[in-house]
């Protein structure tokens, strides 16, 4: 795996490294466990739509651009501090006279539209406006001053925060404070509120392979999304003592310090987030619970097949109730299953296990609801379909996911169904 620093700021991006993720793309890079297949180029512009939220409460979003000055960025030499995009969806008191919040921000959609199927094959390379999609949650909108739970999501390796966002809002809707991040370097794209003299305001994630490829990489990326969801939640606790942690001091939406309860603070994530979120509340005893959708807990084993050395998490157990989710068709199960198994072996009744049947390893994204709409207009095949999300029907997989998520998040945080 190469990794490539980004260092000419083009119009708020490294040209040379777009080009180089060009050339890429036409190597055929692909990640272990999804299929290839055509993308069809189409100049129609299809809108993807997601899930309306199931909860009582309107929801409401803010961005936090935050700047953790106690730490280097680990990806990118140039960068002195760790930066961090958090999007916090929350129940509103009221949404009237707010504007819906979009899913990207025209920058990042742009960018993603042409790194993410480098990452995702299945995904076609035009044809989809991602700057159109909408959440239903409202910008800066008040918050209904309630102590509520809090919980953070780390996505999957590679992928920006913005793909949590159907069940981030769903949650948000039953009343809890929710908090995507974006890990840069490693997401996709990630675009800041404005440059600096360290970067553009868009940053582009270095990975040119699976992480989990390469031993230092993923160890790298591993340990930096644990170090991030701990100054998350150090800087919300700024956010609920009435402080405003955005490092360009924006405003807040009235009433937000009074929603966050962080004695009552979960986290969970996919993929490499999950892995975060599992690590994550065993190392910080601030977090109440865990949930690990389809996350690796070993380090790269030294051949593939076999056992790696286990985080700590698996190798002691969880010292907090975790859940562990998986899909019956991910083509790594095996690997998975390495770690998995001691983790639940030592962890008594802290940690359970379930799987989504007919589901593939992105159900647990913003993908479960985006494949078949791409599928309905001819982006997308029936096999790429099946290797992102797997066969499952979208709206069964979004309810699964949900419903998971809830009631355990209700028995763990005190939410009562």
């Amino acid at each position: 795996m190469t990794i490539v620093g980004m260092t000419t700021k083009i119009s708020g991006i490294d040209r040379r490294t777009l080009a180089k993720l060009a050339l890429l793309s036409g190597a055929g890079m692909t990640v272990p466990g999804i299929g290839t297949g055509p993308a069809r180029a189409d100049t129609a512009s299809a809108v993807l739509r997601l899930p309306a939220p199931t909860g009582p409460h309107r929801v409401g979003a803010v961005e936090l651009y935050l700047v953790d000055r106690s730490r280097p960025d680990p990806w990118d030499p140039a960068i002195p501090v760790r930066e961090l995009m958090v999007t916090l969806f929350y129940p509103a008191q009221t949404v009237r006279g707010f504007a819906r919040a979009a899913q990207m921000l025209a920058g990042a959609a742009v960018l993603f539209g042409e790194i993410a199927p480098l990452g995702h094959p299945q995904l076609p390379s035009a044809g989809v406006d991602w700057a159109a999609t909408m959440t239903h949650a409202y910008t800066a909108a008040p918050a209904l001053p309630e102590r509520r739970p809090v919980v953070i999501y780390s996505p999957g390796g590679g992928d920006p925060r913005t793909l949590g966002t159907y069940t981030a809002e769903d949650l948000a809707s039953h009343g809890y404070v929710v908090a995507i991040v974006d890990h840069p370097g490693d997401a996709c794209d990630v675009q800041f509120p404005t440059s600096t003299k360290y970067r553009g305001q868009n940053r582009i994630t270095v990975f040119r392979g699976d992480p989990r490829t390469d031993a230092a990489t993923y160890r790298t990326m591993i340990e930096t999304r644990i170090a991030d969801c701990k100054f998350v939640a150090d800087t919300l606790v700024t956010l609920m003592a009435g402080g405003n942690p955005d490092a360009l001091g924006r405003s807040l939406p009235r009433g937000i310090n009074r929603a966050i309860d962080l004695d009552r603070l979960a986290i969970y994530g996919h993929s490499a987030g999950g892995t975060t979120a599992a690590e994550t509340a065993y190392e910080d005893n601030r977090f109440a619970a865990a949930v690990n959708l389809e996350g690796y807990l070993d380090w790269v084993p030294a051949s593939p097949g076999e056992p790696g050395a286990l985080l700590p998490v698996a190798a002691h157990g969880a010292s907090r109730p975790t859940l562990m989710v998986g899909s019956s068709e991910f083509a790594d199960k095996h690997a998975l299953d390495l770690s998995w198994t001691v983790l639940l072996a030592r962890s008594g009744h802290r940690a359970t296990r379930c799987q989504i049947t007919d589901a593939n390893h992105w159900v647990f994204t913003d993908f479960a609801p985006m494949a078949a709409q791409l599928q309905a207009d001819g982006l997308m095949t029936a096999t790429d379909r099946n290797a992102l999300v797997g066969r499952i029907d979208a709206s069964v997989a979004v309810s699964e996911v949900r419903r998971l998520l809830r009631d355990f998040l209700h028995r763990t945080v005190g939410i009562s169904a």
